[in-house]
């Protein structure tokens, strides 16, 4: 990953000088520092200054300086007068002149200059007393260069632009990963590659609408609070409307409501939103998370399956100029091409040296089930389609590193999906692997009433049966179906696992604030 501008030799946190007010601090001084700053920040209001002013008369970006004079020899005045602000990551300060790095939100830093001769003994004795890492500033004056040829700003002036009542962390100590997803605006600031995931993940989406837009398709907002769950198996979060008094439900997915666009005629739609999934949070999965779905009229699976390698393919060069991306270890991962397909009951077969079909019996799947390792949780209600897919996750799941999609996965697990048209038992839908994991789904959509309702049936009996991811029967949408769809395909994707794949990072990294349990008082 690329990252934002390096301070020059001498301007880090990490090679400041001892002085407790000016220099990062480990977790026990931190009540300690956190009465010091309020004082200053009680002091600067008694004295009639500003902690935290409306308006700072910030003329230049660091970022613009930086552009306008790049190479700056040593020891030179501009005669350009700028007002810049930032915040102050290094300081040193020494008799008649101090030193600032100043940083702005990109990571653009710049060095400020305050000195006897240019602001006065009483500002320079203010800035002094007043300043610590960790605030922000503002500072008027001259472009110049240093005698070391640092590209500066010589203050004649500087004021107080927000003072930060808690310090930045050590430099040299990183911070763990459950500080930085609890303090994501810390790691943020101390870390440019939080900074740079999140333009990232805006470059990606950006990317993944300009493809699908391309291609034709409309962007629309389906509801996030829905009276039904469905469109996925999984469970739920219930919420309760007063003003309906009734429960609702957070959606699972957006599925049952764009089939009902393809429906009404919008033949090529897709929606980029949050879901929600009442279930486990890991390396891979998040209770919310962003997901993108597309449906697409007189389409099939190998079209969508088709069209997700163009748009993993595009986004990737448009957000990170290659289709060899660069993981966070440093090892490469090349998605050009075509991709590898493996169509599930034959690799699995492979795996197990025994032959398994859609008529393979639930004792003798249980029976490989045991024979390998796999334990099956009681009381689930697991028929044969979901056993099939325990089996085939735990053979082969985490070991698909390069992208590959697998294909024609077993009715009883795919309500929505149409039969296959050559092959008994089994529906036309792939799941693509990347790197391990699971990235998008894809099917032929079920477009048949008649069938969904069969369908619809069977999952009640399953929920019966005690499986809480089982869908639930959705008279409107079948009322929907029956005034016609084409035949469709569609395709969901997760944003925020797209991010993992393309960076080489876990999912907590990759949302800018995941849900987190309240840190203990």
């Amino acid at each position: 990953m690329s990252t934002p501008n390096s301070p020059s030799s001498g301007s880090s946190a990490a090679s400041a000088p001892a002085g407790r007010a000016n220099r990062p601090v480990d977790v026990d001084d931190v009540p300690e520092q956190m009465r010091i700053r309020r004082e200053k920040r009680e002091r600067l209001l008694a004295e009639g200054g500003q902690a935290y002013p409306v308006v700072v008369p910030r003329t230049h970006t660091l970022a613009e300086i930086r552009a306008e004079y790049p190479d700056l020899a040593p020891d030179t005045q501009t005669g350009t007068i700028v007002g810049v602000a930032g915040r102050v990551i290094f300081m040193r300060n020494t008799g008649k002149l101090c030193f600032a790095t100043l940083q702005e939100g990109d990571g653009t830093k710049l060095q400020a200059m305050i000195s006897l001769n240019g602001v006065g003994a009483e500002a320079l004795a203010a800035w002094k007393s007043d300043v610590d890492l960790g605030d922000f500033v503002f500072v008027h004056g001259e472009v110049i260069s240093s005698r070391t040829g640092e590209l500066s700003v010589m203050a004649d002036e500087w004021s107080m632009a927000a003072k930060s009542l808690r310090p930045l962390p050590v430099a040299h100590k990183e911070m763990n990963e459950e500080s930085r997803v609890r303090q994501r605006y810390v790691d943020l600031i101390v870390r440019p590659e939080a900074r740079q995931m999140a333009r990232t993940r805006v470059a990606v989406v950006r990317a993944l609408r300009n493809a699908l837009e391309r291609r034709g398709f409309l962007e629309v907002e389906t509801p996030m609070l829905q009276t039904l769950h469905g469109g996925a198996a999984a469970r739920p979060f219930v919420t309760h409307s007063n003003a309906l008094d009734m429960d609702l439900f957070l959606r699972i997915a957006p599925e049952l409501f764009l089939k009902r666009c393809v429906v009404g005629g919008l033949e090529r739609v897709f929606e980029i939103n949050r879901n929600f999934r009442n279930e486990g949070a890991d390396s891979t999965h998040s209770p919310e998370f962003a997901m993108l779905e597309t449906y697409q009229a007189y389409g099939t699976y190998d079209d969508s399956a088709r069209m997700i390698r163009e748009l993993i393919q595009e986004v990737a060069e448009e957000a990170f100029g290659t289709q060899v991306v660069t993981l966070a270890d440093g090892t490469e991962y090349d998605l050009r091409g075509e991709w590898a397909t493996v169509e599930m009951y034959p690799s699995l077969s492979d795996s197990l040296g025994v032959e398994v079909t859609p008529e393979t019996t639930i004792p003798e799947l249980l029976a490989l089930a045991e024979r390998v390792g796999l334990e099956i949780p009681e009381g689930k209600g697991y028929g044969h389609g979901k056993l099939v897919e325990e089996l085939w996750e735990h053979q082969y799941g985490d070991k698909l590193y390069a992208p590959t999609f697998v294909r024609d996965f077993p009715v009883e697990t795919s309500p929505l999906t149409r039969q296959h048209r050559d092959k008994d038992g089994v529906t036309e839908k792939w799941d693509l692997y990347v790197r391990g994991f699971e990235l998008a789904t894809g099917y032929s959509e079920l477009v048949d009433p008649v069938i969904q309702r069969e369908r619809f049936v069977d999952q009640a009996r399953l929920a019966a049966a005690g499986d809480d991811e089982a869908m639930v029967l959705d008279e409107d949408f079948l009322a929907a179906m029956e005034h016609g769809m084409p035949p469709t395909t569609g395709t969901g994707m997760g944003i925020d696992r797209l991010l993992m794949a393309l960076t080489g990072l876990g999912i907590r990294e990759t949302i800018l604030f995941p849900i987190v349990r309240p840190a203990a008082r």
